[in-house]
C-alpha cells in the first residue's frame, strides 16, 4: 500500500503524533551560546535527576522535555538566550507503552513516551535495535523527534517480540515488525 493510503488510513494516530509536535517550541531556531553545565542527568528509564533528586512534578519534566536539543553529540536544553548542557544515560525518553493497529491488512504501532509524546513508527521515526557496549544485550531505540530517540522499556520490547514475524525467506531468521508500510528488525533467532 502506497504512503499516502497509509497516512489516510492511520490517520487518527498520526494526528494524534501530530498534536505532540505542534504542542512544541520552536528549539531548532533557537541557537544561543552554551551557558554552562547543569548538573542534570536523565537515567537509563527516563527519569530526570536535579542534583542528585528525581524531579517527581509531571508537568515540570514535560516542560523540560520540549526544549530538549541534541547538537554535536551533546543534549542540552535550550531557551532563546540560553543553552544548557545536560547528560543523557542512554536515550532522553523512554517509551512505556506501544499500540498496534490493524486496518485493512496493514499495520501501525504507535510508542507513547514518559512524557505523554505519541510517535508511530515509520521512515520518519524509525525503530532499531543497538547493542550495549559492554554486555551485548539488545538496546531498542525508536526516534521520537529529530536527534531526540526514545528507549524502548521492556515491556514495551517484549510486547514488540511478541507481535515479531519471522523471516524465513532469505535464510536471515530476522525477527521484525511492521508499521506503516516498512519492516524493522528486533534482532535474530539462531
Amino acid at each position: 500500500m502506497a504512503s499516502d493510503s497509509l497516512d489516510i488510513l492511520f490517520s487518527d494516530l498520526l494526528a494524534l503524533q501530530d498534536i505532540s509536535l505542534e504542542s512544541l517550541p520552536p528549539v531548532h531556531s533557537w541557537n544561543p551560546k552554551k551557558t554552562g553545565d547543569m548538573d542534570l542527568v536523565i537515567d537509563r528509564e527516563g527519569r530526570w535527576i536535579h542534583e542528585g533528586g528525581e524531579i517527581k512534578r509531571a508537568p515540570l519534566v514535560k516542560l523540560f522535555s520540549s526544549i530538549l536539543k541534541f547538537e554535536k553529540g551533546q543534549y542540552y536544553l535550550v531557551t532563546p538566550v540560553e543553552k544548557w548542557k545536560i547528560n543523557v544515560e542512554i536515550a532522553p525518553f523512554y517509551i512505556t507503552l506501544v499500540n498496534r493497529e490493524i486496518r485493512q491488512h496493514e499495520t501501525a504501532i504507535s510508542c507513547v513516551t514518559s512524557t505523554g509524546e505519541t510517535v508511530v513508527v515509520s521512515e520518519e521515526n524509525p525503530l532499531w535495535i543497538d547493542h550495549h557496549a559492554t554486555n551485548n544485550q539488545p538496546v531498542p531505540l525508536i526516534e521520537v523527534r529529530k536527534g531526540l530517540t526514545g528507549l524502548i522499556s521492556r515491556a514495551a520490547y517484549y510486547q514488540l517480540i511478541d507481535w515479531a514475524e519471522v523471516n524465513l525467506t532469505d535464510n536471515s531468521n530476522e525477527l521484525f515488525v511492521t508499521s506503516m508500510g516498512k519492516k524493522f528488525v528486533l534482532g535474530q533467532i539462531d
